[in-house]
């Protein structure tokens, strides 16, 4: 009995001892490779921001084009202020997506606001300017993302000068139904955005839709077939964020040039 204890005890040490080993190689692991992981990470979104901008090409050396292009600010849409940092973190590191989700980094909307279904919108956001060879502005890349059929569909879209035309959008992740509402990457149904407009006279009201049928040739992108919720829900988003609730009153201020693109 004593020698059945002693081998099961034998046993367990071993079990244990092992589980121990692979944690600590499992969490050096992850340690060592974060570094390697955010890099990776912000090469993506490098990728992610040159594609919205009409800027790359399969032979573009992404890095090089973006440091030489990009212009990259973060700038609060409570104070419409340009920061240097934002919870410590520089325009490289700072991710607004993250941020949006840190109740201590981001405004909680009201229902009757919220109709992207994002629940929260981060306080300070990040904004891609890239200028011409004259150092005027030629296009501008913001954040946008709202709820569709599965999840929240996230994206980047860019901006002619006017900042009402809509130059590219890119679908960067989402979890919609391949073949119908993931044909929200479908490059045929974004080259419909190109030349849309987002708001009516003024810059005032935004009248672009997502729909059926579009009626408005400057303002309507035609729904994807077999994919409502998802269609519903870009119209939605494009609603929110280009309202006076999220990115309206930073347009405006840029428009006026009272916030340098350079």
């Amino acid at each position: 009995m004593a020698k059945k204890n002693e081998s099961l005890g034998k046993t367990l040490f071993v079990v244990i001892a092992l589980c121990l080993v692979c944690a600590i190689i499992v969490s050096g692991s992850a340690v060592g490779l974060k570094p390697i992981q955010q890099k990776n990470a912000a090469l993506d979104m490098q990728r992610n921001v040159l594609d919205a901008a009409g800027l790359l090409e399969p032979s573009t050396d992404v890095v090089a084009v973006f440091n030489e292009r990009v212009n990259t600010k973060l700038i609060n849409l409570n104070t419409l202020e340009v920061v240097e940092q934002a919870n410590n973190q520089d325009a490289t590191a700072y991710d607004p997506i993250a941020a949006a989700n840190k109740p201590e980094w981001s405004t909680k909307l009201e229902k009757s606001n919220d109709v992207a279904g994002i629940g929260t919108r981060e306080d300070v956001t990040k904004v891609y300017f890239i200028n011409n060879e004259q150092g005027e502005l030629e296009t501008l890349v913001l954040y946008i993302r709202g709820y569709g059929l599965w999840g929240t569909m996230y994206g980047l879209i860019s901006l002619q000068p006017d900042l009402n035309t809509v130059r590219s959008v890119n679908f960067y992740e989402h979890s919609e139904t391949p073949g119908l509402g993931g044909e929200i990457q479908n490059p045929k149904w974004v080259a419909q955005w190109s030349g849309k407009e987002i708001y009516g006279e003024n810059n005032e009201q935004v009248e672009f839709d997502v729909m059926k049928s579009p009626t408005q040739e400057n303002h309507d992108v035609d729904a994807l077939s077999g994919a409502t919720l998802t269609s519903n829900g870009v119209d939605n988003l494009m609603a929110y964020w280009f309202s006076d609730k999220a990115y309206g009153p930073l347009l405006e201020k840029i428009r006026k040039g009272e916030l340098s693109n350079g």
